[in-house]
């Protein structure tokens, strides 16, 4: 496709929506509702929406980052490219690559680890205090006591970690793509 012109609306539009509603996604799931529900449902409550509404953020979040690659190369062409633009290709692969890992696999084990866990604290009676810093001492002594349990919790914080790590790259890379947007736009 020829770059002589520049892209026509419609895939500005596109463009522009897919990467602004990644990064309202990213931001509110990140920073505003993760807090929220970590601090007014119950652990398994908590647990069981995360289990539903992750899963969905994730697949969304890959999806418009394919979206914005494609929208982007699609008017960039590769033998036409100066650093900037190269650059930026580069910051949308990544974000494509690191979300797609984070969909399809880093979410997913996270989501299968909380519900095997759920069901043995529900065993024990555990599960329905409000907050993470409630009752520590009761999954302490659980994890001490049942090693299904501890390396159920080993395995869920080390696959939260890593999510969550893949969910701040997707950010440095959707704010540094906002950043080339806003530097790029001629007139508000």
């Amino acid at each position: 496709m020829s770059t002589d012109r520049d892209p026509p609306v419609a895939a500005k539009l596109l463009h522009l929506m897919f990467l602004s509603t990644y990064w309202g996604m990213q931001i509110w799931v990140t920073f505003v509702s993760g807090f929220v529900m970590d601090n007014h449902l119950n652990r398994h409550t908590n647990g069981f929406i995360q289990s539903r509404l992750f899963p969905f953020y994730l697949h969304v979040g890959s999806a418009c980052a394919f979206f914005n690659l494609t929208i982007f190369a699609m008017y960039h062409p590769s033998n036409i490219l100066d650093d900037r633009e190269a650059f930026q290709i580069f910051i949308y692969f990544i974000c494509v690559t690191v979300a797609a890992v984070n969909a399809q696999w880093f979410g997913q084990m996270t989501s299968e680890i909380m519900a095997d866990m759920h069901l043995i604290e529900q065993a024990c009676g555990l599960g329905q205090d409000i907050g993470h810093s409630s009752n520590r001492e009761a999954y302490a002594k659980l994890r001490e006591s049942d090693a299904k349990y501890r390396k159920l919790s080993g395995g869920l914080w080390r696959y939260q970690l890593l999510s969550s790590l893949c969910n701040l790259c997707c950010i440095i890379c959707n704010g540094f793509s906002l950043y080339y947007l806003a530097e790029n736009l001629t007139t508000l």
